[in-house]
């Protein structure tokens, strides 16, 4: 079952499409669940392997630095070298990381195994959107990546509950092992299922214009996730950041002087490429940074064990998963426009994160509704996005499309978890007790603090910190929807025009 040309998808519909879509999500399912599951873990971390606050930044971020920088080079890769080949090849890199960090015995050997994760996780992000925009055709394509979409949502929301779990009952290092016969059943599968396809054009690779793409992609998501930590201004993260922005320009410099590129600028003169590209950012930027302070918030704000703060978020999972596999957000998108239908699911996304937020100690009838608002957004919003995303790249060109998709999902990710992460810790330090000044972590202050007045006063600072972080988080993913919108509604305009 080969396909070696970019004809999968645009004759006869493939009989397998259908299984073959459930080898691709649960390939993406692994890789999004190692993004959050990690993050149920961050008391145990803290404790077992002695971690502060930023050492845990490190080691939920080496994944996305390694990624983000890697993605663009992969989608190429995918395009010219064979979606199912990179597909069998990001497995394989993904579970040999798993392993390793399921047997690291410190921070470094955990943030090294992670960033090892990150190379398989850069080549199945790119490709298992690419081989769905190749194996359906137009008129279920939408559907497919809202199934897709859902699973990504489902990946996000399950890691903590699944985090839970594992560490109620083993070490925390069974939340990396798990992975591991989920890859092994998505070799095989997708080794029997999943057609060939690539570029028909043979050019040579882009070698130069993968390296300069990775690395300063890498310098600058580095600079990002420093920057919290060793302060904004600080040599070493300006350092980053100027030499990442430099190396980005000489990359956008070379690409635009090749015949043929492994980015094609011309991508960023469609509007609707571009608002959604913006919106990825800013939506991914608001959303992860919020997930990532919600589980901190139901451990050490609300008391719940790893096993109940994952419970109690799985009504955001179940909300999206229930819209995108029962079709009831493919219905809504179809009687509504593009640019309407981001703004829709942007704004009760947004909303839900602010009733988290806004009413952190009233009771989980709250938090559920809150959760449940910000699945309906998300069941509305992602595939609408990811939808604009794709329908602007040629169909040949799936694997960089995807690329970029994923790549401004990273950054706006990574971005996310440390402006946000700064804000709750730039509120928690401005209000601790004086007598735990200096604490890099809640843990480590709770255990300065000579009272219980002190006690209670470190836990009233944090809380304070992610409720203000997560009401920025709020905010941010409401502007990026709304921008989103604005420009997506304007590319509509101009093209009726035209």
């Amino acid at each position: 079952m080969s396909v070696t040309a970019d004809t999968t998808g645009t004759g006869a519909r493939l009989p397998a499409r259908w299984l073959i879509l459930g080898v691709i999500c649960l390939a993406q399912l692994t890789v999004v669940l190692d993004n959050t599951v990690l993050n149920v873990a961050v008391p145990s971390l803290t404790r077992e392997l002695d971690a502060t606050t930023a050492d845990v930044q490190w080691m939920i971020n080496a994944y996305a630095l390694v990624q983000s920088g890697l993605l663009l080079a992969g989608g190429s890769a995918a395009d010219r070298y064979g979606r199912k080949r990179m597909l069998i090849t990001g497995l394989a890199l993904f579970g040999v990381g798993s392993l390793a960090a399921g047997f690291s015995d410190s921070t470094g050997e955990l943030i090294a195994a992670r960033a090892g994760m990150g190379v398989g996780g850069a080549l199945l992000t790119t490709t298992t959107l690419a081989v769905v925009m190749q194996v359906f055709d137009e008129d279920e394509r939408l559907r497919a990546i809202g199934v897709w979409a859902a699973v990504n949502a489902l990946g996000f929301a399950a890691g903590p509950l699944i985090g839970g779990l594992m560490l109620d009952h083993f070490r925390w290092g069974a939340i990396f092992l798990v992975n591991i016969p989920v890859v092994l059943v998505g070799l095989g599968a997708a080794w029997v299922l999943v057609p060939e396809s690539r570029s028909a054009d043979d050019r040579r690779p882009d070698l130069l214009g993968a390296l300069l793409s990775t690395a300063g992609m890498t310098a600058v998501v580095f600079a990002v996730i420093s920057g919290p930590d060793h302060g904004w201004g600080s040599g070493r993260v300006l350092g980053a950041a100027l030499g990442g922005v430099l190396v980005l320009g000489a990359f956008v410099l070379w690409e635009s002087r090749i015949p043929h590129p492994m980015l094609d600028l011309r991508f960023f003169r469609n509007r609707q490429f571009v608002g959604a590209v913006v919106g990825v950012v800013l939506i991914t930027f608001g959303s992860a940074g919020a997930l990532f302070l919600l589980s901190q918030q139901l451990q050490f704000v609300r008391g719940y064990s790893p096993l109940e703060a994952g419970l109690r978020t799985a009504p955001f999972a179940l909300t999206v998963v229930a819209l995108n596999f029962t079709g009831i957000s493919t219905r809504l998108l179809a009687r509504m426009r593009l640019p309407v239908a981001v703004a829709v699911g942007v704004g009760v996304m947004a909303l839900g994160f602010a009733v988290v937020a806004a009413f952190p100690s009233d009771g989980y009838g709250v938090l559920l509704l809150g959760l449940v608002l910000m699945g309906a957004g998300c069941a509305v919003a992602n595939p609408a996005i990811a939808g604009a995303v794709m329908g602007s790249i040629p169909p040949e060109k799936a694997g960089a499309g995807a690329g970029i998709d994923g790549t401004m999902s990273e950054l706006g990710g990574s971005l996310g978890v440390a402006a946000l992460g700064a804000v709750m810790n730039s509120r928690f330090t401005a209000l601790v007790p004086a007598t735990v000044t200096g604490a890099g972590s809640l843990p480590e202050a709770l255990s300065g603090a000579r009272t219980e007045a002190d006690r209670d006063a470190v836990v009233s600072a944090f809380a304070s910190g992610v409720e203000a972080a997560q009401l920025a988080g709020a905010g941010a993913v409401f502007v990026g929807g709304c921008v989103a919108a604005v420009l997506l509604h304007r590319a509509s305009a101009t093209a009726a025009d035209g």
